[in-house]
């Protein structure tokens, strides 16, 4: 799961980005709201924790922005203030859920496993293309009978792969879901977890097949008759 974390405090956005990453999330931190709302409009983020209290512009503001831009990626405010107005103010505008400082990282956590969850049970638990299925909560490679289980990034590019079916999706947009906006990675990293799922499909005997566009990216096809 790739999360944004929009928090000017940098010294705890450091600390909760390591201690999200302990935890498997892939983490990207930006430290104003102009940044934050520039890499939230990327559409890479399954989550957004989103300070109110941000420079350049504040969390409000950006979430506004968000939901005008038709953003619907779910948001958790952060806020240094206990007032019920800045609360409303906040779902009104179209968060999901906040968490007012200082808070458990456990609660964080836990606030951010019922958003994406919420989102799954609307999305319902697995996506489907040709002859196979992707079961969300066990990163299960489905078909028929048969099935197999996926490494972190191997489920995440085939859940685009999904979620785009028929559509060519860039390297460019798999390094940035996968990997973070900020990363290093290579197009090689993407290779080689395209063959380790074309090998996975072939173990569980599916006819569908990852195909690579030469310089433009991938995508799925049903075998041919």
């Amino acid at each position: 799961m790739n999360i944004l974390l929009v928090e000017d405090e940098k010294q705890l956005a450091e600390a909760l980005a390591a201690l999200l990453r302990k935890e498997n999330y892939l983490v990207d931190a930006v430290y104003d709201g102009e940044d934050g709302e520039a890499y939230a409009l990327t559409g890479i983020y399954d989550a957004i924790v989103l300070d109110v209290m941000l420079p350049r512009k504040n969390g409000l503001e950006v979430l506004k922005a968000l939901r005008r831009a038709g953003c619907g990626t779910p948001v958790l405010l952060l806020t240094a203030k206990s007032e019920v107005y800045d609360k409303i103010e906040g779902l009104d505008l179209g968060a999901d859920d906040y968490l007012t400082k200082p808070f458990a990282t456990g609660e964080l956590f836990a606030r951010l496993r019922a958003m994406t969850r919420r989102r799954n049970e609307f999305t319902g638990d697995s996506l489907a293309f040709g002859d196979i299925s992707l079961y969300l909560p066990t990163q299960e490679l489905r078909r028929a009978e048969h099935s197999v289980a996926l490494a972190k990034k191997e489920f995440l590019i085939l859940e685009l792969l999904l979620q785009n079916s028929r559509q060519i999706i860039p390297k460019e947009r798999f390094i940035e879901k996968i990997w973070g906006y900020n990363t290093e990675a290579e197009y090689n990293a993407i290779e080689v977890y395209i063959s380790f799922l074309r090998r996975k499909l072939s173990a569980v005997g599916s006819g569908v097949q990852i195909r690579a566009v030469r310089g433009v990216g991938y995508l799925l096809e049903e075998a041919k008759a």
